[in-house]
């Protein structure tokens, strides 16, 4: 399979980013940030050195991830000055697509609310009415911006957004029938919040065509408690489930990438010690 990394995991220096990705046999760049900038809001001079640099050192881009739609809600509307500004930026990211030569542009959903759907007097006392029929019309003008672009859009199941599990992202993508522009950007490790469970339960959802993308970590989440801990790759709620994710993966053939997310530090704050850590774990299972 092909293997990757968000290369601000190791450092916002892509360079060095690039150095380690060398060091250890990654092939696949998947951009957020670079320097101190979002991708979406570099000069037309940065994103040409960005690609001069990447093309140099055979690295292809997987994705461009800006946090686009991201703190977002219910109120906001199509047209709104909130959402302006993201199609704005979705626009700009999609110009630096077509330059870097990425094949996907990483959007994110409105807020979470935590009951969508209910039934026998929940749909009365506990639904949050009208949340997720908000969410579409706002999703809408970004699917049509990519296909006439000819990028992919891949929707992440994020922790805190109305799209956290795959169920609710295969169920955007159906409502706006737009399965041959939007795609799932799979996070088993966010998806652990909502307690879909990634395998089998998660990876049923994706099947006949809907995965895009996939990020992987491994994580402890203790909902009653608010807490999530990023844990050693291996070591968290996902360690039994990433070898059935992975054989399962082989034999649907996915031709896609797998991006580590590098978001796992050892107590001292240094993500690239993390890094360190967890990339043999991941590349032994994946590669």
């Amino acid at each position: 399979m092909k293997l990757g990394v968000i290369c601000d995991g190791i450092s916002r220096d892509l360079r060095h980013a690039v150095d380690v990705m060398d060091e250890f046999g990654l092939d696949y760049a998947e951009l957020q940030f670079v320097g101190d900038t979002e991708v979406g809001d570099h000069s037309p001079q940065e994103i040409a050195e960005i690609d001069a640099l990447l093309r140099d050192r055979g690295k292809p881009v997987s994705c461009l991830s800006r946090h686009i739609f991201a703190g977002m809600t219910a109120a906001n509307r199509p047209g709104d000055d909130l959402h302006t500004r993201h199609m704005d930026a979705l626009k700009r990211v999609i110009d630096m697509a077509h330059v870097v030569g990425s094949p996907l542009v990483r959007i994110m959903t409105q807020r979470k609310e935590q009951i969508l759907w209910g039934k026998n007097g929940a749909e009365k006392w506990n639904v949050a009415h009208g949340v997720w029929d908000s969410m579409p019309p706002l999703i809408a003008p970004a699917v049509e911006l990519a296909r006439a672009e000819g990028v992919t859009l891949v929707v992440e199941t994020g922790n805190g957004t109305l799209v956290n599990s795959n169920y609710t992202a295969r169920k955007l993508i159906n409502e706006l029938d737009a399965k041959d522009t939007l795609k799932v950007l799979w996070d088993p490790g966010n998806n652990c919040w909502c307690h879909e469970l990634a395998y089998p339960d998660g990876y049923e959802e994706l099947r006949g065509g809907y995965l895009g993308h996939i990020h992987i970590k491994d994580v402890k989440v203790d909902t009653p408690r608010a807490t999530l801990e990023v844990r050693r790759m291996g070591e968290g709620q996902l360690a039994p489930l990433f070898q059935p994710i992975a054989d399962a993966l082989r034999s649907d053939g996915y031709d896609g990438v797998i991006s580590f997310e590098s978001v796992y530090h050892p107590g001292n704050g240094n993500f690239e010690d993390g890094f360190r850590l967890c990339i043999d774990r991941f590349k032994n299972l994946f590669a």
